[in-house]
């Protein structure tokens, strides 16, 4: 059965979307983009910066639906720049300790707000 997730401690959605939506056992994780839950603005700072919030985010909607990063299987990064790609990996890893998940990452033309990075990512139990 469909059930949607809504965390608190994460961003609230900027258009018509869920969060996240867990059916199954499987979790699907809107693609997040690094704003500050408090506030609702781009955090300040590069790539780096960007990408942790992202996390951080992603983080709080798995603790919410009942996940961890251990969970994630799949992960798609968008980036508006790949030159920001090994800066990104940086960060990102950090939270990929061992056995990290599937990942795309791609270039695209502007992510919302100006953000610099948006990730996405499915998780299973």
């Amino acid at each position: 059965m469909k059930k949607i997730i809504s965390a608190p401690l994460a961003p609230k959605a900027i258009g018509p979307y869920s969060q996240a939506v867990e059916n199954n056992g499987i979790l699907f994780i809107s693609g997040q983009i690094p704003l500050d839950p408090s506030t609702s603005k781009i955090v300040e700072g590069g790539i780096s910066e960007q990408t942790g919030q992202v996390m951080k985010n992603i983080g709080a909607i798995l603790q919410e639906a009942g996940y961890s990063y251990k969970d994630i299987v799949k992960s798609t990064c968008l980036l508006s720049d790949m030159d920001n790609f090994k800066a990104m990996n940086e960060i990102y890893g950090q939270f990929f300790p061992e056995n990290p998940p599937a990942r795309a990452a791609y270039a695209v033309v502007k992510l919302p707000m100006g953000a610099l990075i948006e990730i996405e990512t499915i998780a299973m139990k």
